[in-house]
This record gives structure tokens, C-alpha cells and sequence, in this order.
């Protein structure tokens, strides 16, 4: 374990301390790392001269550095600002697959979360903190706030206590150097900083008192009114803690001691289930397979010259070579996924073990660690359906000259609702803003998503005439949305208002279900019927699967709203 942890800042420039970086290390992909880092504990967004400053790259570094990130899809270049993007997510996704523990036990948090009303959270140990994999939290004015990947120190969480009882000594040395250095706790932004000093003594005696009693409680040590209870959750295999699952209230609805007299006994038997689950999970097939990222980083460097960094673009595929089936891999099994040389994937590799992104084991296999997360996870774990698709909106837009929106279907199921949209500059356009509602059988959009259901859980409610050529006939209706199913794009002639006319296509989830539905609408002179499909749909297509490769991305892991 690391000596220190400090802020992602100061971690970024202690990475490139010559001093202290292994001479096989790859200086643009430690760089990079930085990068990522910094944008995702200011989170998300910054200009190129805050970079600048943060990381202390030079400008032009800096550009070659966002102008890789943004080439990988990792990052987007939006005006001044450089922007994280879904896409990078896949990073962390790696690493949340090969743990398997939230695919394994995210299912029986939730059943929890459910039961008693409060949020849950899985946890794991990241160094002296620990960091969330997994979140079920409930809908309320006052509610949870952390995100899968948020990092908090260890001696104010209930989790921190129970992992602290499988500290060596050498933990525990590196456990007071960060506390003796980061009096605040300034280096874990995800926790508002430390007002009162707490003795080491006192986390001392909780780590004692969890090892006595299987279980530890959060009585405020985040902030005030915040109260948690935990239960380790041990692998079957080794008696080691896997993972910790947490209770989380407040001191409105339990005490500290409330939660261990009233939901501690059903927390026991919920771990007793993921316990269960564990060792009955049976190991995943290996995979393994090369990528044609040699062909796409050489295209890509005779494209952009001397602004694409070949090394930092490699160094971060290294990442997605693991996941479920690949928890640990050989220089050769890395080098083999990758498509990589064994020198480069060895010096990546290298590489992340200097900074804490990857660990080798006694059996010459490399494990991806928790601090993969720190790369963009947290930053992106909160974000919506309509988030992801305003970007690609405005490409689209920008690109066929309309407006481009995003809608769901309400809850009743016989509206659409707006939920993103990107208009153009025209001196005549359609004008609807985002929660706009519209009837669900006479809009494009609605038809795509109705053609998605089951005809008898169908809600169309009054088929009105709303222009004369609006359909009204429920059985003609259904006949279009058989074709609209089939056909995969709705177009829709002046049925919602005279000279509108309008042509959409669905936006799926990673299971297939159509989520939402993606429309450009305009006069009825500017494109004929038949120009719409040949010149719209085509665009519109390649728009919805844009977005859904984002989506499916931040979706793997945790929850993104659709509304």
C-alpha cells in the first residue's frame, strides 16, 4: 500500500516525479492518467488552461493529451471546455466486471433497499478508504449522495472500520502518514472536509470493537445527521472480507443505535444471502481474444500527426483487457487481448502498477484494483438518458440543418414527453421545449414507442382528430404500429399540426427495449416523404446508435435515468 493519499492533484504530480517513476514507466500515459483524474474530481468539466494548472503539464501536452482522449471518445472537446464522456466509463466497467461482486450481489442490495426503505451501498477497500461499487438509494428530498467510485478515508465510514481489521502494520503506518499529512481529508472530495480533529485512538478502538462484533457502525462521521450500520460480506474461498453492505439513514428516521437494535438483524441475513451467493457462483469462461487496436491507434496517428499520443492511447486499452472471465492476466494473456506488442503491454502495465491502477500477484498475473474507478466513474456515475443524448443531438443537428429531440413515453404510457432537444437557427422551426407533453398516437416518437409494447398493454387514450389527417381508427393505428415495429422509424404527415412533418427511430437499452424515441421534425415543403427516409433516417440511425453505445456503457453499472 501506497505511503500516502493525498489529493488526485498532488498524486499527478507525485506520478511524475523522476525520482520516484520506474524507468520503464510510459510518461504520456502516467500524464494522461493525470488528466483523467483531475477532470473527474473537478468533476467532469474544465477548461484546458484549468488542466493546465492543476496537473502542471504544459499547454501543449495538455492539447495532445484531450485531443487522444477525445479521438478514443473518452473525452469531448465542447467549446473552451474539455468534458468527460460516458465512453470513459469503460474503464471502470472493467474493472466492476472482474470483481463480479456487483453482478453477484447488486440484485440482493436492492431487495434490501427495497424491504427497509433506506439506501444500501456495497463497498470495497481502495488503500486506507474505501470506495463504493454499488448504490441503492432511495428517492427522497433528504437522500444519499454518493456515487459508485466515490473514495472516502476509512475512519469515517462504517465499512472503513471492518476493513481495518485486516490491516498489517504496514497499512496501519501508511493509514496515519495520510492522516498526519490531510489533517481535513481535503483529498477525498466526495466527504465535506474534517472540522474537529479525531484521535487515532478512537478508530482504533471501533476497529477493535467491529472485530469483536462482526458488525460497525457510522454514528456521523461524515457529517452530521448521517448514520449508517455495516456487515462484512466474506469470500468463500479465502474467509477475507470481499466487500462490505451498509445501511444508510438519518438521524431523522433512526439513531445510530436504532439501526443496530431495528435493521442490523435483517442486514445479517441479507450478507447471509450474499454469502450464499458467492460461493455458489460458478467461474466465469475466459475470454480472451485481440483487438484491432493496432490498426485503429496507427490510423488514428497518421490522421492527427503529432496531436494523437500513440503510447497514451494503447497504455488505456490495457485497462478494458480485463473484465468478467479476465479478473487476472499474463503479460502474454494482456498482450494477447490487446492486440499490443509484450513490451508495450509490459511497460503499460508497469505503468499502473506505479500508480496504484493494477496489482501483481504471486502467481505473475496482473488484477485491476479499485482505483480504476477513480478514472471519470464518479464523476460520471449520475448521469441521465437525456445528458448522453444532448451531445449527439447537437451533431445531428448541426448536421441535417433541424432540430433533433429526445422523448420518453409517461408513466400513463398515452403521452410522449420531451426530455432533450437541440434546436436550429431558422426563422421558422418547431418550437417545443424539454417537458413538453404531446399525444402519443399522432407524434412520431410515440408511434416508436408504442410499436415496442404489446398491443394489449397499449394505452392510446382518446384517438381525437387533431388536424384531418390525424388517425383516429384504433385498428388502423394498430396496423401502422405493426409496420413501425418492423420498419424500425416512424414518419408521421401533419397528424399532430397542419404542415408538420416529422420521422423517428428508437433508442434501445442493452437488453433490446426501446427507452426512448429520437426524432427530427420540420415544415412539410423543406423535405418530401421520401427524403426523409433516404436523407433523414440514415442520420437518425447513426445518431440513436451513438447514443446507445454511451447509454449501454453507463448502464452496465449503475442506474441512468430515462427521464
Amino acid at each position: 500500500m501506497p505511503a500516502k493519499t493525498t489529493t488526485t492533484t498532488d498524486d499527478a504530480v507525485a506520478a511524475t516525479d523522476p525520482a520516484a517513476v520506474p524507468a520503464e514507466a510510459v510518461t504520456p500515459l502516467i500524464r494522461g492518467i493525470a488528466v483523467l483524474r483531475v477532470l473527474t474530481e473537478a468533476g467532469g468539466t474544465l477548461s484546458p488552461s484549468a488542466l493546465e494548472r492543476a496537473t502542471g503539464l504544459a499547454r501543449s501536452t495538455v492539447d495532445r493529451i484531450t485531443a487522444t482522449l477525445a479521438r478514443m471518445g473518452y473525452v469531448r472537446l465542447d467549446g473552451r471546455d474539455v468534458v468527460l464522456t460516458p465512453r470513459l466509463m469503460e474503464l471502470g466497467n472493467a474493472y466492476l466486471a472482474a470483481l463480479r461482486l456487483p453482478a453477484l450481489l447488486d440484485a440482493r442490495a436492492d431487495e434490501l433497499a427495497d424491504e427497509l426503505d433506506e439506501s444500501v451501498s456495497l463497498a470495497v477497500a481502495d488503500r486506507d478508504g474505501i470506495r463504493f461499487i454499488h448504490q441503492a438509494t432511495r428517492r427522497r428530498a433528504m437522500s444519499l449522495s454518493f456515487r459508485i467510485g466515490d473514495l472516502l478515508p476509512a475512519e469515517r465510514t462504517a465499512p472503513g472500520a471492518l476493513f481495518a481489521t485486516e490491516w498489517t502494520d504496514a497499512d496501519r503506518r501508511a493509514w496515519r502518514e495520510r492522516r498526519a499529512a490531510d489533517p481535513e481529508d481535503r483529498g477525498f472530495p466526495a466527504v465535506p472536509p474534517r472540522e474537529h480533529p479525531c484521535p487515532d485512538a478512537e478508530f482504533e478502538s471501533r476497529v477493535t470493537q467491529a472485530a469483536a462484533d462482526g458488525w460497525a457502525l457510522d454514528d456521523q462521521l461524515i457529517e452530521p445527521g448521517l448514520v449508517a450500520v455495516a456487515v462484512p460480506v466474506r469470500d468463500p474461498r479465502t474467509g477475507r472480507i470481499a466487500c462490505a453492505a451498509s445501511v444508510v439513514s438519518h438521524t431523522s428516521r433512526h439513531t445510530a443505535s436504532g439501526l443496530r437494535e431495528t435493521l442490523l438483524p435483517r442486514l445479517r441475513a441479507a450478507v447471509a444471502d450474499m454469502e450464499r451467493e458467492l460461493r455458489q457462483a460458478s467461474a466465469p469462461e475466459p475470454v480472451t481474444g485481440p483487438s484491432d487496436l493496432a490498426l485503429w491507434t496507427g490510423a488514428s496517428k497518421q490522421e492527427l500527426g503529432r496531436g494523437f499520443v500513440e503510447s497514451l492511447a494503447r497504455g488505456l486499452t490495457v485497462l478494458t483487457a480485463f473484465g468478467e472471465g479476465r479478473a487476472a492476466l499474463t503479460l502474454t494473456e494482456v498482450a494477447k487481448a490487446t492486440g499490443l506488442a509484450r513490451a508495450t503491454a509490459r511497460r503499460a502495465l508497469i505503468t499502473y502498477e506505479h500508480l496504484g491502477l493494477v496489482t501483481a500477484t504471486a502467481h505473475r498475473t496482473f488484477t485491476l484494483t479499485p482505483r480504476v474507478l477513480s478514472l471519470g466513474f464518479p464523476a460520471l456515475a449520475r448521469t441521465s438518458l437525456a445528458e448522453i443524448a444532448t451531445p449527439h443531438l447537437s451533431d445531428l443537428a448541426a448536421r441535417i440543418h433541424e432540430s433533433a429531440s429526445l422523448a420518453v413515453l409517461t408513466p400513463a404510457g398515452d403521452e410522449i414527453q420531451y426530455t432533450a432537444r437541440v434546436a436550429t437557427n431558422r426563422v421558422m422551426s418547431v418550437n417545443l421545449t424539454v417537458g413538453t407533453r404531446l399525444p402519443a398516437y399522432a407524434t412520431s416518437m410515440g408511434r416508436v414507442l408504442l410499436a415496442d409494447l404489446q398491443p394489449t398493454r397499449r394505452t392510446l387514450g382518446a384517438l381525437r382528430p387533431l388536424t384531418p389527417h390525424t388517425l383516429t381508427d384504433p385498428a388502423a393505428l394498430d396496423r401502422v404500429l405493426t409496420e413501425v415495429h418492423a420498419q424500425g422509424y416512424a414518419l408521421v404527415d401533419e397528424e399532430l399540426e397542419a404542415g408538420l412533418r416529422s420521422i423517428a427511430v428508437p433508442v434501445r437499452d442493452h437488453r433490446g427495449r426501446v427507452v426512448a424515441a429520437l426524432n427530427t421534425a420540420m415544415h412539410i415543403t423543406r423535405r418530401t416523404p421520401a427524403e426523409c427516409v433516404t436523407d433523414l433516417l440514415p442520420e437518425l440511425r447513426a445518431t440513436a446508435t451513438a447514443i446507445e453505445r454511451d447509454f449501454h456503457t453507463a448502464d452496465r453499472f449503475t442506474r441512468v435515468p430515462t427521464t
